[in-house]
């Protein structure tokens, strides 16, 4: 498989210790020192748990803010009526409504990156988890895309507020960023983002509760980031 890698990544592979643990700030100073494809790529930090997936009560997941945003554009599309629908219009929802939506996301519409809900609309919303489930989108009062404050919850996101979800494979891929940030948004955002998951650890989890943590670009190598300063009480 190596000799597919494009030759890029192969010169940026070797230019990264496979073999060491590196301190958070190195780990994103060296992957920004690695050579890059044009456009500008997402940063991403991947967690190996130390859980098991098929116990409901070592499920891990939450949300994050990250302090310098996610350089994404974030597109929501927000469930409500009356007074929750106008306040999710001004806070800057690109779809807000609720018939019509349910109507549009039931044919296929798919077009959002966020679904946000009151939790009036949840009795028609959870109708729609063959299509939203699948894709992450389903509103849930735990990442608070369930709430009567949509204008809240509508800033939060755009801002940059990031979910997490542990897979069936216990890991968990968080975006805190892009290539083009600075080191020092990177770092922070980054921080944010292990603190976040290392919060949300189960009272049932047992032993070593981050196995490993990889930070990487979307066409980059991973580079091993160092946990331990992050796991001190």
């Amino acid at each position: 498989m190596a000799n597919k890698r494009s030759k890029r990544y192969r010169a940026a592979a070797e230019q990264v210790d496979g073999n060491r643990k590196y301190p958070l700030s190195e780990a994103i100073k060296t992957l920004k020192g690695l050579p890059a494809p044009k456009f500008d790529q997402t940063v991403t930090l991947s967690f190996k748990l130390g859980v098991d997936p098929k116990q409901s009560d070592q499920m891990v997941r939450g949300t994050c803010p990250l302090p310098h945003g996610s350089g994404k554009n974030v597109r929501v599309l927000v469930f409500a009526t009356g007074a929750a629908a106008e306040a999710a219009r001004e806070a800057g929802a690109e779809f807000v409504g609720y018939d019509d939506l349910l109507k549009k996301v039931t044919g296929g519409f798919s077009d959002f990156d966020v679904a946000i809900a009151t939790p009036a609309a949840m009795a028609e919303v959870k109708k729609l988890g063959k299509v939203l489930g699948p894709r992450g989108l389903m509103p849930n009062p735990k990442t608070g895309t369930v709430t009567d404050d949509t204008a809240k919850a509508v800033k939060e996101v755009k801002a940059g507020r990031v979910e997490f979800k542990l897979d069936k494979n216990a890991n968990i891929a968080v975006p805190v960023g892009k290539f083009s940030f600075d080191e020092t948004a990177l770092v922070e955002n980054g921080s944010a983002v292990i603190d976040a998951v290392v919060k949300a650890r189960p009272a049932t989890a047992k032993g070593a509760f981050v196995e490993n943590i990889t930070l990487s670009a979307t066409m980059s190598p991973g580079v091993t980031v160092d946990a331990a300063p992050f796991l001190k009480n």
